[in-house]
């Protein structure tokens, strides 16, 4: 049984495929087009996903999309019976859903032979929490889902057992934690897709001097869920609108005069960050903690169960989520590596595959699941770029995997900045070993390093310590697993200063745990690097530069020879600059 897992027409357009029931292969189609976020039908990472496995779409079975606009019909009637602008909102909708073509069509155009297998709709929410728990470890949980929108909802909870799940309670359309968290950070001046991360950045560096107006946007209630203060937003009249024409998708801004009048005047894109804007990151930060750990206390109350399975877009908040085990009774924490709407691929596909009277699979215990290139296809590439590595001065050594590993850590601990392409792309949007920049997290200048030879992205940002497991509570003040570099801790006291790099002004780090059987590689260069100085951890950040992560090492090398990166590993060639 083959199932293709899809999410379409949201940002982060993913597929996956899964093999009588186990997981193959996943990716987003940002990395195949180079376009950040990409939304639309992903036929490039089916594509991949099909070819991964050794089948055409006519040997699918089942093609499981992570969206029903079918389930939520009484509350959509609901809806534009008690509000006199919705109509708006739903012609939106609907012109919106003319653009898309049928996705059988879709589906014929990516092979000779046709696809005759069955579409399964997921509703939107269920696909969150499918991904979460299917793929978690636990056999019993409370699941969660909270996410800006999708079929008409914007969080959803419930229990899980076996191989069942059980959706309680949901919170519908217009109110949103993902929207008030999107509306703060459009007000303080960002205003790309995705920019959350930015704003969740600079809260290390404020103060919750809002909150109470930050409270008189966002209403708790009893049973766990919220409401939003609709009299601050607008996008509930149908005067805002979300578009992904081209395949990037953009949003207008939410709110309206009376939040400038609560808040101040927002941030033009162009002008300084003030004070008064980390201070309102801090607030809006704290708002969204407020209200998750009250949802998730409620839920633990409900269900009793010590495991939580957590996802949906707002389950990228790690600050929020290193907080969890501190701020509610929950135990265990798990949250997949796509946690956003990429991730409702895996979960849609899960739901189909139980459908069908599929049993539990193996847990998603590490996020490798996208491409990788052969020693030929290096050989290849390498070959073709002689003349130019040779006039920048480039040299390029084969090595084995352990001296590689010796001499790339030797490398960090000099100060160079390394670009590190190993194995399968990573799935999701972190940056997880295998597609990363790699660097000496003692160094108190290389933030600034990397950020004038490669990133060139704001100095606020912190940069990622990816440490051995078996080391962590030697360094952090909780000791758990965090493979999929989605939560963030505090750093001991004590060992702050002797990591600058990865620490964030406020102390903490958002940690990437790294065990051997998940990546034997990564493993052996951290542990290479940890014999050297001691230090059982490495600065780890996206192989990117103002783009999609790397996918193909033609990529890897690009962005190595139009940075200032001293050393790339791609694959078991490492390539050198004289830098004399």
């Amino acid at each position: 049984m083959i199932i293709l897992g899809i999410n379409a027409w949201h940002g982060d357009a993913s597929a996956c495929v899964l093999v009588d029931g186990q997981l193959r292969a996943a990716a987003e189609e940002e990395r195949f087009r180079r376009i950040k976020h990409w939304a639309g039908f992903p036929s490039h990472a089916i594509e991949y996903c099909l070819q991964e496995v050794g089948a055409s779409i006519a040997d699918v079975g089942v093609v499981a999309v992570n969206s029903d606009s079918t389930v939520p019909r009484w509350r959509k009637l609901k809806y534009l019976l008690t509000s006199p602008r919705a109509l708006r909102v739903a012609v939106n909708r609907l012109r919106d859903r003319a653009d898309r073509k049928s996705i059988q069509q879709l589906l014929n155009s990516l092979g000779p032979n046709p696809f005759e297998g069955d579409v399964v709709n997921v509703e939107h929410h269920l696909a969150h929490l499918a991904s979460a728990y299917y793929c978690s470890p636990f056999q019993d949980a409370s699941v969660v889902s909270v996410d800006g929108f999708g079929d008409f909802a914007s969080a959803a909870w419930g229990r899980a057992n076996g191989t069942a799940i059980n959706v309680d309670g949901r919170v519908s359309f217009p109110h949103s934690l993902g929207i008030f968290y999107e509306t703060i950070t459009h007000f303080i001046g960002f205003k790309h897709y995705g920019d959350e991360y930015k704003m969740m950045g600079l809260a290390a560096y404020g103060q919750p001097k809002y909150l109470e107006q930050m409270r008189n946007i966002v209403h708790l209630r009893n049973d766990g869920s919220f409401r939003l203060n609709l009299k601050y937003f607008s996008h509930h009249t149908g005067e805002s609108k979300y578009t992904w024409s081209g395949g990037v998708p953009t949003a207008d801004d939410y709110f309206n005069e009376r939040m400038v009048d609560l808040l101040g005047p927002a941030r033009d894109p162009k002008g300084d960050l003030q004070q008064r804007h980390m201070d309102l990151a801090a607030s809006a930060q704290a708002m969204f903690e407020e209200a998750l750990f009250h949802m998730l206390n409620v839920c633990h109350q409900r269900y009793q169960t010590p495991n939580l399975a957590l996802a949906g877009g707002c389950a990228m908040n790690s600050m929020a989520n290193g907080k969890i085990r501190l701020n509610t009774p929950f135990k265990e924490l798990y949250i997949q590596a796509a946690a956003g709407d990429a991730g409702g691929a895996i979960g849609a596909a899960q739901v189909a595959w139980h459908q069908q009277g599929g049993q539990r699979t193996a847990p998603m215990t590490h996020g490798y699941w996208g491409p990788q290139a052969t020693e030929s296809d290096i050989e290849k590439l390498l070959s073709e770029h002689d003349q130019p590595l040779a006039e920048q001065g480039i040299s390029v050594t084969k090595m084995t995997p352990g001296p590689m590993c010796e001499h790339v850590a030797a490398r960090i601990a000099e100060g160079d900045v390394i670009g590190w392409f190993q194995g399968r792309m990573e799935w999701g949007p972190r940056a997880l070993g295998n597609r990363s920049i790699l660097g000496d997290p003692r160094r108190a200048d290389m933030k600034d390093i990397l950020n004038l030879k490669i990133k060139r992205r704001e100095s606020f940002r912190p940069f990622a310590p990816a440490i051995l497991r078996e080391h962590v509570a030697d360094w952090f003040e909780q000791d758990h697993d965090v493979p999929f570099m989605m939560q963030v801790y505090q750093i001991i006291e004590s060992q702050r200063q002797k990591i600058p790099a990865v620490a964030h002004v406020d102390g903490s780090g958002r940690l990437q745990t790294v065990r051997r059987e998940q990546n034997v590689l990564y493993y052996d260069l951290i542990e290479a690097f940890r014999r050297l100085t001691g230090v059982p951890i490495v600065l780890n950040t996206s192989f990117n530069e103002n783009e999609p992560i790397v996918c193909r090492p033609d990529e890897a090398l690009d962005c190595f020879l139009r940075t200032r990166m001293d050393v790339l590993a791609l694959g078991p060639y490492v390539l050198e600059r004289n830098n004399e």
